[in-house]
């Protein structure tokens, strides 16, 4: 019986944490998206440059 009692303090305790929380504005969370968006598009442009340079080395190397 006591992991039922333990089981519903804590569900109890997880609600009021999620009580306290806050959800984000339509604004903050387009902006958020924005940056996520933007920095995925760098490193994906980023890892296409490094497999071009790597892939001229490799036919490089392997012409010789």
């Amino acid at each position: 019986m006591k992991a039922v009692e333990g089981t519903k303090s804590f569900v109890g305790e997880v609600k009021q944490e999620l009580a306290k929380c806050s959800k984000p504005s339509r604004d903050e969370l387009m902006g958020s998206t924005l940056v996520i968006i933007i920095t995925m598009a760098a490193v994906g442009i980023y890892s296409f440059v490094i497999d071009l340079g790597f892939h001229a080395i490799i036919q490089w190397m392997v012409r010789r």
